[in-house]
C-alpha cells in the first residue's frame, strides 16, 4: 500500500495530529519494539494517551489504556511464573465480552503464547476435542463455563475470574517483560455451522496498511467511544478489538446482547460507533428506539449476510450508518458496503477497499463475464496462514477461494450468491437458496427466514424454507410458495415451507443448517 494514501487516510481519520512529543516518541518506540500485535496497540495506545478510558463494561468496570496494560503485564507475568507459560505456548479464552477477556489476549501476546478464542457456544464434546486438537496449556475462562469442563483434559491449567483476579494480584513487580521471540498467533475457531470447528491462525499485522484498509472505507476516528457486540472470539469482534486500540478508542462491553440493553448504553455512553452481526441489527429494530436516540456515525456489520431490506429498515430509523463487511476468518475482508451502496442495492457486499484484489473465477480458474456466477477470491495482507491442523485453502495466483459463490454487477457492486456447498441442483438447475431467502426475508410477517437444500427422490434436491413469524402473525405455506413463485423461477419455490419458533444459531448469529437438516433425518 502506498505511503501517501496511507498518510492522508490516517490524517482523515484523526490519527496523525500533533501530541506531546515524549508521547509520540514512546507510542511509535512501542510499535517499534512490540510490533503491531493487540500487544503493540495496546501498548501504543498507552503511551499516547495513558489516561483515556480504554474499557467500560456493564459490571461498572473501568480501565485506563495504562492501568488496562498494567493489569494486562501482571497477569502475563503470573502466568509465566506461576503456570509456566512460554513463547509458543497456547491459551485457550473462553470467555463472554469483557475486560478480562481483553487482558488474557492481550498476556498470552506479550508471553509470545497463541490465543485460541473458543466459541462460548460450543458443547462440553466440541471442547474436550478443541482442547486435545489446539493442544491447550492453559484455559481463561468465564464461571458460567465451569459444568460445561467437566470432561475437559486433566493437564489442562484452567483459569476461571477469581483465578484470574489472583493472578493479577500476585505478579512479582520486578519480573520485567521483553519483546518474545516469536509473535504469539491469534487462532480463530471457524463456525461450525456444517461441522466441527477448526482453528485458523491469523496473521500479525506488519504495519498500517490492514487498519488503513479499513478505516478508508468505514469512516472510524480517534478516540471515538466504540462499542463491540459482536463476540471478541469471532473474527469481526477480534478484529473491532484491534482496530479500537489502534485508534485508541474507548471500547464498550457487555456480556451478553440484549437489544434494549444495548440501546440504552448505546445512548447512555455517547458511542459513535458499534460493531455487530447482522441478527443483531434485526433485533435492535424489534425494540423501540431511545429518546435521545444514540449519536451512532457507524454501524460496522460482518460475519454472516445482511438480509434483504434490513440495512434500508435499519438507516430509514437511525441514518445512514450502516457499513456491511464481507470477509471470512481465512481472508480476514473482500470487500466494504456503505451506506450509499446499500442504498443503491440492500444485498450488495460493496466493492474491495484499497489494496485488496477481488475476482470470479470459473470452474477452470478463469475470470468470468460481468454479471455471471462464479468462485470468490481474495488477496490482501491478512490473509490465514493455513488451520492448526496443517490444512489450508484453494488458491490461484496469491488470490484465497473464500468458498463463496457470487458476482459483480456493471457498478462494480460485489453480490454474493451464498456458499458453494450451499448451491443446490435441483431437476437440472441451479438454485441459490440465500435469494430465495432475501425475498421472504420481504414479506412483513416474517421474523427470520433460513432456506436449505434437501434431498429429493424425484429431482435430486429441492429447498426447504423455514419461517420464523413475528408474535400473532400468521401465513399459510402455500401462500409463500406463491409469492416466491411470482419473483422467481419455479425450480426456486420452495417444495418445503416449515414454521419455527425460532432459527438455530450459533453465538455470532449464524444459522446452524445441520441443525434444520434434522428434520429430515
Amino acid at each position: 500500500m502506498d505511503l501517501p494514501f496511507i498518510v492522508a487516510t490516517l490524517t482523515r481519520r484523526g490519527l496523525l495530529t500533533p501530541g506531546r512529543p515524549i508521547r509520540v516518541a514512546s507510542q511509535l518506540n512501542a510499535l517499534r519494539r512490540w510490533g503491531w500485535s493487540l500487544a503493540g496497540e495496546l501498548r501504543q495506545a498507552a503511551a499516547r494517551d495513558p489516561g483515556r478510558t480504554a474499557v467500560v463494561d456493564e459490571h461498572g468496570a473501568t480501565l485506563t489504556y495504562q492501568e488496562l496494560l498494567d493489569r494486562s503485564e501482571r497477569l502475563a507475568r503470573s502466568m509465566r511464573a506461576g503456570l509456566g507459560v512460554r513463547s509458543g505456548d497456547r491459551i485457550g479464552m473462553l470467555c463472554r465480552n469483557h475486560h478480562g477477556l481483553v487482558e488474557a489476549i492481550v498476556a498470552a501476546m506479550l508471553l509470545g503464547a497463541d490465543a485460541v478464542l473458543v466459541n462460548t457456544g460450543l458443547s462440553a464434546a466440541q471442547l474436550a476435542t478443541v482442547a486435545e486438537e489446539q493442544q491447550l496449556r492453559v484455559l481463561v475462562h468465564d464461571a458460567e463455563f465451569t459444568e460445561r469442563l467437566l470432561g475437559f483434559p486433566a493437564d489442562v491449567q484452567r483459569v476461571d475470574e477469581r483465578g484470574h483476579e489472583e493472578l493479577i494480584a500476585g505478579a512479582f513487580p520486578g519480573d520485567q517483560l521483553q519483546p518474545p521471540e516469536r509473535d504469539g498467533r491469534t487462532i480463530v475457531l471457524t463456525s461450525g455451522t456444517t461441522g466441527a470447528p477448526k482453528g485458523a491462525r491469523r496473521p500479525t499485522p506488519n504495519g498500517f496498511g490492514p487498519l488503513v484498509s479499513i478505516i478508508d472505507r468505514i469512516p472510524l476516528h480517534a478516540r471515538d467511544t466504540v462499542m463491540i457486540a459482536a463476540p471478541i472470539f469471532h473474527t469481526w469482534g477480534y478484529a473491532a478489538l484491534q482496530v479500537s486500540f489502534a485508534l485508541r478508542a474507548t471500547i464498550v462491553l457487555h456480556r451478553r446482547f440484549d437489544p434494549a440493553a444495548t440501546l440504552a448504553a448505546l445512548a447512555e455512553r455517547s458511542c459513535e460507533a458499534l460493531f455487530a452481526v447482522p441478527v443483531m441489527l434485526q433485533r435492535l429494530m424489534e425494540v423501540p428506539p431511545p429518546d435521545p436516540r444514540p449519536p451512532l456515525k457507524v454501524v460496522a456489520v460482518s460475519g454472516s449476510a445482511l438480509p434483504g431490506g434490513l440495512a434500508i429498515a435499519f438507516m430509514d430509523r437511525y441514518g445512514d450508518v450502516v457499513h456491511n463487511l464481507y470477509g471470512s476468518t481465512e481472508v480476514s475482508w473482500a470487500s466494504i458496503a456503505g451506506p450509499a451502496d446499500l442504498r443503491q442495492a440492500p444485498t450488495t457486499a460493496g466493492r474491495p477497499p484499497h489494496g485488496t484484489r477481488l475476482e470470479i473465477l470459473g470452474d477452470a480458474d478463469q475470470p468470468v463475464r460481468e454479471g455471471q456466477v462464479g468462485r470468490i477470491f481474495v488477496g490482501n495482507e491478512m490473509l490465514f496462514e493455513g488451520y492448526t491442523s496443517g490444512a489450508t485453502r484453494a488458491s490461484h495466483d496469491g488470490l484465497l477461494d473464500t468458498g463463496d459463490l457470487g458476482r459483480i454487477n456493471a457498478d462494480g457492486l460485489l453480490f454474493v450468491d451464498g456458499r458453494a456447498d450451499d448451491m443446490i441442483v435441483s431437476g437440472g438447475e441451479n438454485v441459490f437458496p440465500s435469494e430465495v431467502e432475501d425475498l421472504i426475508a420481504r414479506l412483513p410477517q416474517v421474523r427470520e427466514v433460513a432456506v436449505i437444500g434437501v434431498p429429493d427422490a424425484e429431482y435430486g434436491q429441492r429447498l426447504a424454507a423455514f419461517l420464523a413469524l413475528h408474535p400473532g402473525e400468521q401465513l399459510d405455506p402455500e401462500a409463500v410458495r406463491e409469492y416466491v413463485r411470482h419473483y422467481l423461477a419455479r425450480f426456486s419455490v420452495p417444495r418445503d415451507v416449515v414454521f419455527v419458533k425460532y432459527l438455530p444459531r450459533n453465538a455470532t448469529g449464524k444459522v446452524l443448517s445441520r441443525e434444520l437438516r434434522r428434520y429430515y433425518d
